[in-house]
């Protein structure tokens, strides 16, 4: 049985696979790493002010490393690269207002690192040799 069909089917899905680029990942998520409660609502504020206020084409993780004595190390980080680091006292009450900011300071710290990447010179090598 000779289905020409059949073949050209699987070429073009082998095809697609194999013309898969980073630019087929999926973008959007903020990966809640945090352990205490200071630190779920830390991140619940910041997710909450990141997608309110602008098109999520990028991943994050929000991590936190509690400690009795200095309260929680929250970090943020973008492409395995960390753009937010901050101290949480255990007893902060303007929470929202802290995770609000650092959703901010995020945002900006993102935009400045795409316009570098675009305006970083690889005539020699590429962008993933540098």
């Amino acid at each position: 049985m000779n289905r020409p069909w059949l073949s050209a089917l699987i070429l073009g899905c082998v095809a697609m696979f194999v013309n898969a680029s980073e630019e087929d990942e999926m973008k959007g998520f903020i990966v809640d790493d945090t352990i205490s409660h200071i630190g779920h609502d830390f991140y619940y504020s910041f997710s909450e002010r990141l997608r309110a206020t602008s098109p999520m084409d990028f991943n994050l993780v929000v991590r936190e490393r509690p400690s009795a004595r200095w309260g929680s190390l929250v970090t943020v980080e973008y492409q395995e690269r960390l753009v937010y680091r901050r101290f949480l006292p255990p007893n902060t009450v303007e929470l929202k207002a802290e995770a609000y900011d650092a959703a901010d300071w995020v945002r900006r710290q993102i935009v400045q690192h795409k316009l570098e990447a675009l305006l970083q010179d690889t005539t020699d090598l590429e962008r993933d040799e540098l």
